[in-house]
């Protein structure tokens, strides 16, 4: 885990990458989520992963986003980013995604997503990726933008 030094912080939600993308989003048609995205930013008593900091990196670089970020944009914002408890991906993290992946029918990118949730100790995903409302042994996933 990086970000917090030797201290644990337990936190209560662990956010998926297409929270991180909409915050940064200046798309018109996606101005409510981008909303939604920055108030959970804002809230705080989140948690990440770098796998989740990768994906955002690469999303919000690529040349075929319309809005996209330069390097030093999207690296300063990584770097922001970081003052969030922030899950690395380790063997054991990764042996638990294979596991996970095979018990529930997932992709095991998602799959490591839920079990970095799992080792911040957070009970909630933010996704809009993953199924709203399924119980992944103990880490459910959430959609804060069902209804936007």
């Amino acid at each position: 885990m990086t970000g917090w030094g030797a201290t644990r912080y337990t936190t209560v939600r662990f956010v998926d990458t297409n929270v991180l993308l909409y915050a940064i989003s200046r798309d018109e048609g996606e101005r409510d989520k981008a909303q939604r995205a920055n108030d959970i930013l804002d809230e705080g008593d989140i948690g990440l992963s770098v796998q989740a900091l990768q994906e955002f990196y690469l999303q919000a670089t690529r040349s075929s986003r319309r809005d996209r970020l330069t390097h030093e944009q999207a690296m300063s914002l990584v770097e922001s980013f970081l003052r969030f408890p922030t899950a690395d991906l380790t063997p054991p993290i990764m042996r638990a995604a294979f596991e996970t992946r095979d018990r529930f029918g997932i992709s095991y990118w998602d799959a490591a997503i839920i079990e970095a949730a799992r080792a911040l100790e957070c009970e909630v995903v933010l996704s809009e990726d993953l199924n709203d409302g399924q119980d992944y042994a103990g880490v459910r996933v959430e959609n804060p933008f069902r209804g936007l």
